[in-house]
């Protein structure tokens, strides 16, 4: 064990973000999500929820603010829909970590799913909300 990682941090999500360079993409998925279809590498996280793993990882992770699509979410089929819930949970996570107010870019979900296959990984949770599924672009560590 090591201090101060978080438990919903396992090793190979560990690995994997340490993996990860400038401009790679890491999918928080849904348990919707059809993860093991859709990954180049897949990091099972049964049994944690998106919200929980994403304030984890946003300890670790610098976003890309070099690109205006740093944060993905795939965008609600039913153009009459409300906003889903969870997004409202995303931006508080990601405001709180980055200090600066962070958008959601939502794409069509045939493209969710095209830009998904592209990512460095896809992270497989347990989470039960509708929508909750979230593409993050890694950025640059500047101290």
């Amino acid at each position: 064990m090591l201090k101060r990682i978080p438990n919903e941090i396992s090793p190979e999500l560990m690995h994997t973000l340490m993996s990860m360079g400038h401009g790679d993409e890491i999918v928080l998925a849904d348990g919707n999500f059809p993860a093991a279809s859709n990954a180049n590498l897949l990091v099972r996280a049964d049994g944690h929820d998106v919200c929980t793993l994403l304030k984890a990882i946003m300890q670790f992770f610098p976003l890309d603010t070099f690109v205006d699509d740093y944060a993905v979410v795939m965008q609600v089929v039913d153009p009459d829909a409300d906003e889903p819930p969870i997004w409202h949970e995303f931006r508080n996570i990601l405001n709180n970590a980055e200090d600066w107010n962070v958008e959601l870019t939502a794409i069509e979900r045939y493209d969710f799913y095209e830009r998904a296959r592209e990512a460095f990984c896809v992270v497989a949770t347990s989470e039960k909300a509708l929508y909750a599924n979230l593409i993050l672009k890694k950025g640059v560590v500047q101290e």
